[in-house]
């Protein structure tokens, strides 16, 4: 076995037993924070569905919720999540008389994959496929970590779709490139693919093993989903979309992008750092920076009422405060 390999798996195996001591002492404390996404759900009765079959057979599954004549925003989710990862924030959206778009992108969710391997570019032309089937006007496109990928995708390789179709970009816990350099890189991605790592996700340890994804003040429904949506997608699928995430690198475009942009990130994400969420506001032209205090990467679940007036305020005025 590979020196790297040795390395990781004691690194697991450590990271496992701390896990479940930090689990064990915190669960309590996890179980009394109040959840800001309690009690807001979408109705499933009042969703339109939809289907987007793309040129190489994979099929995205969708809904669209909300008044036909309400403003357009466009939710795309995060890695190992699905378009749920956004309901709490879309109910809000919703609330305030916006027409919301949800989709699972390729191999998440309800969606399939396709017989290649996933790339960033490709989940950017899964969205202009669900743009176009939508018939979006206007919209505000809005991304959670790859979702922003997928949304700097479309922004900097199609800025003809931006053009038609696209009013403003909100950006969340997200990166234009650079994932690859983190600290660790090579581990991380063999923890993602080892089923080692999984058993260890789905034990006792899982919720202090995903306790990173969150910032100070931790709950234990937003654990548990983060945990339930890692292990809902097979190993080798997450590695592929990792391998993919930490491939890309969109940066050189980033100055062409024309559209007001909000870029937000919490203070203590430490998968998309706020040093990257500060390199996209400081390339896209009048980019606006949010760092939200306290907070970690599941935004959409942590901060889903500031999240919802960023998007409302990117629908007046694209994005100004």
């Amino acid at each position: 076995m590979k020196r790297t390999s040795v390395l990781a798996l004691a690194a697991t195996a450590a990271v496992g037993a701390a896990g479940l001591a930090a689990g064990v002492v915190a669960g309590r404390r996890w179980r009394a924070a109040e959840d800001p996404c309690e009690g807001h759900v979408l109705d499933p009765e009042r969703a339109e569905t939809f289907k987007v079959e793309r040129p190489d057979g994979a099929v995205l599954d969708g809904v669209v919720v909300g008044p036909d004549s309400g403003p357009l925003v466009v939710l795309s989710h995060c890695w190992t999540g699905s378009r749920v990862t956004w309901e709490a924030v879309a109910a809000r959206l919703v609330a305030e008389g916006a027409r919301v778009v949800l989709y699972d992108q390729r191999g998440h969710g309800a969606s399939t994959a396709g017989p290649e391997a996933p790339a960033v570019e490709r989940l950017g032309e899964d969205l202009v496929a669900v743009l176009e089937t939508v018939d979006a006007r206007d919209a505000v496109l809005v991304g959670h970590s790859m979702g922003g990928m997928a949304v700097l995708a479309v922004a900097v390789g199609r800025p003809d779709v931006v053009a038609e179709r696209v009013r403003a970009l909100v950006l969340v816990g997200t990166a234009a490139g650079g994932v690859a350099a983190f600290p660790f890189g090579g581990p991380t991605r063999f923890a993602t693919g080892s089923p080692i790592v999984e058993r260890l996700v789905a034990g006792p340890a899982g919720l202090a093993l995903v306790r990173g994804g969150v910032g100070r003040a931790p709950r234990r429904a937003h654990l548990v989903a983060t945990r339930d949506a890692f292990l809902s997608l097979p190993s080798d699928v997450r590695l592929q979309f990792l391998t993919a995430l930490q491939a890309m690198d969109l940066r050189a475009g980033l100055a062409s992008i024309t559209v007001p942009t909000t870029v937000v990130v919490g203070s203590r994400d430490i998968l998309t750092p706020p040093r990257l969420a500060r390199a996209i506001a400081s390339a896209v032209p009048d980019a606006r920076l949010v760092v939200v205090p306290g907070a970690g990467h599941m935004l959409p679940y942590e901060e889903p009422d500031q999240l919802a007036e960023l998007i409302l305020s990117a629908i007046r005025n694209g994005g100004a405060p």
